[in-house]
């Protein structure tokens, strides 16, 4: 049985694809852990990362405890990961505490941060301005907002009071978002193209798929081996899937490049192979719609 605690005990989480940037996420959240509230925000950055050609390593759950996501991000920023993710823990109220453990694990103060002090003053009026809240004015809730790890910066959120925070670690960007879903899309997709940039640049990235009318994994596992063995610079993942009322394995192919032309050289030789020999082997397989469900 493999060990959950790896990470802790001298070992790494697996090398990402070939030349995919590694990315690692730490999510806090009481009540995500008690079963109260979903943890939809990591499948949301898990599918943002792919899609910029990057790998998430490692993902975590932590509770809003100042030591268990001080320890985390040490020891992600100790794998040297190109971006960590921190999830939840920005507001004003006291069980916020995410920030702090992030300074906490860099060895730094929490200050406070006169632009991002303006933000959320900024916004805070708008809200009153709009009817949201009762008073424009700052407090010592609102104002903890604006306490960012020493060296930090804040990051834009366009529709919520707690801004996103920008932190380096060495080579390492450690981005804080706000746990409420609509909130972190906004500033992921709004705020950080100049990062993820310089994080993932322009790299093309792209996903196919094969389809085999089989329900047994193992009777092609020798040939996804091999696949694997020859095309090392192409992700190739089997599970099985149910299509429609019939059990059948998904298998995908991933891949990054300079452009679409260079992935398209990677992945047409190994989807090519894979179609040769498991045709061979005597089962029905045929590549995917592109539209065809999730990877």
């Amino acid at each position: 049985m493999a060990d959950p605690d790896m990470s802790r005990r001298g070992q790494t989480p697996a090398p990402p694809p070939t030349g995919a940037p590694a990315v690692e996420i730490v999510a806090a959240g009481n009540e995500v852990l008690s079963g109260d509230v979903q943890d939809t925000n990591t499948n949301r950055l898990c599918t943002l990362v792919t899609g910029l050609g990057g790998a998430v390593t490692r993902a975590v759950l932590v509770r809003d405890d100042v030591d268990a996501i001080a320890r985390e991000v040490a020891e992600a920023v100790a794998r040297r990961p190109a971006l960590v993710f921190t999830v939840g823990g920005l507001g004003p109220t006291s069980d916020d505490r995410t920030l702090e453990g992030v300074a906490l694990g860099l060895g730094v103060q929490l200050t406070l941060h006169p632009e991002a002090e303006r933000m959320v003053r900024e916004k805070y009026a708008e809200f009153y301005a709009r009817g949201y809240v009762p008073f424009a004015g700052m407090n010592d809730a609102r104002r903890k907002m604006a306490m960012l790890p020493a060296g930090a910066e804040p990051v834009i959120n366009p529709i919520g009071g707690a801004p996103g925070v920008l932190t380096w670690a060495a080579d390492t960007a450690i981005v804080s978002l706000p746990g409420v879903p609509e909130e972190l899309v906004a500033i992921v997709e709004q705020s950080l193209d100049d990062l993820f940039a310089q994080i993932f640049g322009a790299a093309h990235y792209e996903e196919r798929a094969l389809i085999v009318a089989l329900q047994d994994e193992s009777a092609i596992a020798t040939i996804l081996r091999q696949a694997e063995l020859d095309h090392p610079a192409v992700y190739i993942k089997s599970r099985a899937k149910v299509l429609g009322s019939t059990r059948v394995i998904r298998i995908t192919l991933s891949a990054r490049g300079p452009d679409a032309q260079a992935v398209d050289a990677l992945l047409r030789p190994a989807a090519d192979q894979l179609l040769t020999q498991i045709r061979a082997a005597g089962y029905r397989v045929e590549p995917a719609p592109p539209t065809d469900g999730e990877a």
